[in-house]
């Protein structure tokens, strides 16, 4: 009798277990049924509307800066130098002595010259006042007066030997490196140091031939060197090669940069916008609104608040009280970029609310949750501190 009431209780015991569990089990059941069918939790994202924008025309290249007016200074004779009248990246005005070569010998054969300059000159005077009172031939005065104009013309010819042993800046502007010193003896053509132009720079740059018609001279072009918005500049463009490169179809055009003591230097990279003349209406959304796939570019679109559940009160809510939304991924095409913003030229309309902070996680028609509490600042012209 004890062994059945013992077996009996042990029943029971396993019986209240296996009830309670099945229990849990059919709860756990039931919550999962229920999550199904509410699906997964909404995403917190940052929204804005598309905005319709007034945008300037405007066409885009990379160009590179050019000297207004450069060359390389070098001497036309060989000879020792004697005098070095610059240093390394100075400043010169146009005729400012920069080498003087040793000229010792052509200035002793000037003082000779000069000397025998003059000896003609008293004997074709004398000469000339035989002639007028008829003792001297004249054949004599010619050869007096041929003696005159040649020692003349020595002396010139000496002067001008000298001259070319002073090498002088042509213009005004910045010198380069020196790569000459005292006592070096010089070739003729030998390189002595560069000198380039401090009242402005070119800068040329190359389009493609389908917008030559849009180019012509006179427009505006603003440049910018990435990373140094120090350098920032604008210009006209002052010309636009005739031809277009055959192997290349490229345009080439030329800007001129007249802002003195310009900070932008020759061999520079830099990118160019040129400003045309018309405007048109874009709609644009920030570029981090935009998700980048193999298959195309899309947004996320806010759509309205989810349906009321059945025998709800309202539409569902978040965790804070805000209303459950949907988001739907829709595909674009894109435009230009200008600073932050990027032009949608289909798919999206000004005013409808995009995702631009938390849609790399969402899907199509996935719930979400708007916090703007902090949202991107997006301008059209940004000036981000280098850091």
């Amino acid at each position: 009798m004890r062994y059945v009431i013992a077996i009996i209780g042990l029943l029971l015991v396993i019986g209240g277990l296996v009830f309670v569990k099945g229990s849990q089990i059919s709860m756990l059941m039931g919550m999962g049924e229920a999550m199904e069918q509410a699906g997964p939790p909404p995403e917190a994202v940052s929204t804005v509307p598309a905005t319709a924008q007034t945008w300037e025309a405007s066409l885009q290249a990379v160009g590179t800066v050019a000297s207004v007016r450069g060359v390389q200074i070098s001497g036309e004779v060989p000879g020792v130098v004697v005098r070095i009248g610059f240093e390394s990246g100075a400043l010169v005005e146009a005729g400012d002595v920069l080498v003087e070569l040793d000229s010792r010998v052509e200035r002793a054969q000037l003082a000779a010259s000069q000397v025998t300059r003059d000896l003609a000159v008293t004997t074709a005077r004398r000469t000339r006042e035989l002639d007028a009172a008829g003792v001297e031939p004249q054949a004599q005065l010619d050869i007096d007066e041929s003696a005159l104009r040649q020692a003349t013309a020595q002396i010139e010819v000496l002067r001008a030997q000298i001259a070319r042993k002073v090498i002088r800046a042509p213009f005004a502007g910045r010198l380069g490196i020196r790569e000459v010193n005292l006592g070096q003896y010089l070739n003729a053509g030998a390189a002595i140091t560069t000198l380039e132009a401090v009242d402005g720079a070119y800068v040329d740059f190359e389009l493609p031939q389908h917008q030559r018609r849009d180019l012509a001279t006179g427009l505006r072009v603003r440049l910018s060197v990435e990373g140094a918005p120090e350098l920032d500049d604008e210009g006209t463009i002052v010309a636009i090669e005739p031809s277009v490169d055959p192997s290349t179809r490229m345009v080439l055009v030329r800007a001129l940069v007249a802002t003195p003591q310009s900070a932008l230097e020759p061999g520079m990279f830099v990118r160019v916008e040129v400003v045309l003349p018309e405007q048109r209406q874009v709609v644009s959304v920030p570029m981090t609104a935009v998700v980048h796939a193999s298959y195309g570019d899309s947004v996320f679109v806010i759509d309205a608040p989810q349906e009321p559940q059945p025998g709800a009160t309202g539409p569902p809510t978040g965790p804070d009280g805000a209303p459950i939304k949907l988001a739907r991924q829709q595909f674009v095409q894109l435009g230009e970029r200008r600073g932050d913003f990027v032009a949608v030229l289909d798919g999206v309309l000004a005013g409808e609310e995009v995702v631009v902070a938390g849609a790399f996680k969402l899907r199509n028609n996935a719930p979400v949750v708007v916090n703007n509490t902090e949202v991107l600042d997006a301008k059209l012209e940004p000036t981000p501190q280098n850091r």
